[in-house]
């Protein structure tokens, strides 16, 4: 089994909220944590900086593509940003993580 994070910034805390119960309900990830973040990035010819919320979810490489669907289909941001990374989990952490989005 492949372990990924998958990492989704998101403009409100709210919002971040909203889009890790959504993700959690259908078991596509086992946890996720968000926190604050500056980010400085290229909109319209000109860089932006702004205060966002990275959400990031712990699951399996399987459910990337569902993630990215569902994130796509609720999120505010017209061009989300949601990315894969390769992760490697604990023994305890994995077993717990594979019943979880497997219920």
């Amino acid at each position: 089994m492949r372990y990924i994070f998958v990492y989704i910034t998101i403009p409100t805390k709210k919002e971040a909220e909203k889009i890790a119960k959504h993700l959690l309900k259908k078991h596509l990830i086992a946890c996720a944590n968000i926190f604050p973040v500056g980010s400085f990035y290229w909109w319209k010819n000109e860089i932006e900086k702004s205060r966002e919320f990275v959400l990031i979810g712990k699951t399996v490489e399987k459910n990337y593509a569902r993630i990215a669907g569902e994130v796509e289909k609720i999120h505010s941001y017209s061009t989300p940003c949601v990315v894969k990374l390769p992760a490697e989990f604990n023994k305890n952490f994995g077993r717990w993580l594979i019943g979880e989005i497997n219920r």
